[in-house]
């Protein structure tokens, strides 16, 4: 508890200091607060944000070309989804990968993964019409911001219907577990693909480097898997049933609220 107590204070604390200058130039003294604040809710993968750029829905869009609040927020998102047992790992022993827990290796894996790909279909396929500063980082943050965030840095209603489905996937899949992040976590999805692959060679278990997944794990992975993904579209035809609105918009909805995200293409205030 001395560790996970610690570790949050200080990355929060890191984060606000590191957004502080950006902010106190923008809002003067009331920046300190903006600062903390939005540390706090990125770190705990919140999302709420208090610009008031007099925009609904903005988010942090004025910053969409910022370094510096652009990491600082990714980062602290992306520690905040790790999980505290990934933390230990890490804090125990460094960079000697093979000493980590299995579910540890499997978690930064993953979470590289869906970072990783997401940004080059984002840069190369959504944001074209962007300068190339906020090309990249708008494509790394809406990679990022989905594992359950809620921020946004690019107009969510200017992607295709592909960017949208993507960015709704990615909000189901969420975090690692024992984190601030919500979802059905990384290592469901992670048991999944690997059962998929074990089906596809012909073997009898999915495994992990080596080591073989037990038959609960996979049935307790199949039964959240198949309860989020019933939610998100039994969910998002509901809404566009007794809504009359477009079905890609209702899903986006309903993975934004069963992946406790945030994200919205607008239509929140309209039901």
């Amino acid at each position: 508890t001395r560790f996970i107590l610690r570790g949050t204070f200080l990355i929060e604390l890191i984060g606000a200091l590191a957004m502080l200058p950006v902010f106190c130039r923008d809002y003067g003294w009331h920046g300190i607060w903006m600062a903390v604040f939005h540390s706090i809710s990125a770190f705990c993968n919140a999302g709420f944000d208090i610009v008031n750029d007099g925009i609904l829905f903005n988010s942090l869009m004025g910053y969409a070309a910022n370094p510096i609040i652009n990491l600082a927020i990714m980062l602290l998102i992306i520690i905040g989804g790790l999980g505290f047992l990934t933390w230990s790992d890490i804090c125990t022993n460094g960079i000697d990968i093979k000493r980590y827990h299995m579910q540890s290796k499997v978690i930064l894996t993953v979470t590289s993964g869906l970072i990783l790909v997401p940004t080059v279909y984002f840069f190369f396929f959504e944001l074209v019409h962007l300068p190339f500063a906020e090309r990249f980082w708008g494509a790394l943050f809406q990679a990022v911001t989905p594992r359950t965030a809620g921020f946004n840095t690019v107009d969510l209603n200017a992607m295709s219907e592909t960017g949208q489905m993507i960015t709704s996937l990615l909000m189901i899949i969420g975090g690692a577990p024992g984190s601030t992040a919500g979802g059905m976590k990384v290592t469901t999805f992670a048991v999944m693909i690997s059962v998929a692959a074990a089906v596809f060679q012909k073997r009898q278990n999915g495994c992990f480097f080596g080591r073989r997944i037990d038959d609960d794990t996979v049935k307790n992975a199949a039964t959240v898997f198949f309860m989020y993904i019933s939610l998100f579209l039994l969910g998002g035809i509901a809404i566009s049933k007794l809504e009359n609105l477009p079905l890609v918009t209702c899903l986006y909805e309903s993975a934004s609220a069963v992946g406790t995200v945030g994200l919205t293409l607008g239509i929140t205030p309209e039901l």
